[in-house]
């Protein structure tokens, strides 16, 4: 089987409309992206409106296309907010900060917890057909593509799958695909204009982006202050020396000043600078 792990930012939306464009034309338009068998979308609970719309239309282009699109719903956030602070949760890259001073960064497990393995119990048990602790079957071994869509910018973050069913792909790295050139192959042939996609609450958004969120998404700014607030008043479980902060700078989210917030990223798109969502 081929699988495309679909975070519905640009470069996965590139993949999955590129197949459908391959299933539409009946042949490879794009030879190095295929008719998948299924394209799947994490639901992790707390992202930006934009990626409902762009979900939206991975799921109307697949309808129309013939092929299988799935969201899975990941109780990410419900769960960090139910449990923070009363038993351990999962790791989320905070940043930390102690009161000697010393930075630091939480490690990152929930990409992991919340998406890949969700993703893999998926495949295994409705697509494949397994029980709970069925052994994998040798003709399943390595028999299996999981296609991600990093671009040529992240060729550094390619690694093999430590899954056994899966061989890990990259097409847009094959095809030397920039995000620039995910973001105009959108555009230009499908008429969709798309930015990042990512938890609201990941702590690897620019300070641009809570900014952006305060002025144009006040409900969502509102929601995500209120974490803030949780990692501020909560002690985590088990305890730690350090504070734990959504922003890179370490400053509670109400705290950022303009100067902060003078970070957003940009990649030039015929001559426009195309802010990325992140």
């Amino acid at each position: 089987m081929k699988i495309l792990s679909c975070g519905a930012g640009m470069q996965s939306t590139a993949l999955a409309l590129m197949s459908c464009e391959n299933a539409k034309a009946g042949r490879p338009v794009h030879p190095l992206v295929p008719i998948y068998d299924a394209i799947i979308y994490c639901d992790l609970g707390f992202e930006p409106p934009w990626v409902a719309k762009q979900v939206d239309f991975i799921r109307r282009a697949c309808a129309s296309s013939g092929l299988p699109f799935k969201v899975l719903k990941s109780p990410l956030y419900s769960d960090f907010i139910r449990n923070f602070g009363e038993r351990r949760t999962i790791s989320i890259p905070w940043w930390t900060l102690r009161d000697d001073g010393h930075k630091s960064k939480m490690p990152r497990n929930c990409t992991i917890d919340y998406k890949v393995e969700l993703i893999s119990k998926y495949v295994r048990w409705d697509l494949l057909g397994y029980q709970k602790g069925q052994r994998l079957r040798d003709e399943d071994k390595k028999a299996h593509e999981m296609h991600i869509g990093f671009s040529l910018e992240e060729a550094r973050r390619c690694k093999a799958s430590t899954n056994p069913m899966f061989v890990n792909r990259f097409p847009l790295v094959q095809m030397e695909f920039t995000r620039a050139d995910s973001y105009g192959y959108i555009k230009e042939v499908w008429g969709l204009e798309t930015r990042a996609s990512a938890c609201t609450f990941c702590p690897f958004h620019k300070n641009h982006f809570y900014q952006y969120l305060r002025q144009h998404e006040p409900e969502q700014y509102a929601q995500l202050v209120q974490m803030d607030e949780l990692l501020r008043v909560k002690v985590p479980k088990p305890p730690m020396d350090s504070d734990l902060y959504i922003s890179r700078s370490r400053k509670r989210l109400k705290d950022l000043t303009p100067e902060d917030c003078a970070d957003a990223e940009y990649f030039d798109y015929r001559g426009e600078q195309i802010w990325n969502g992140f």
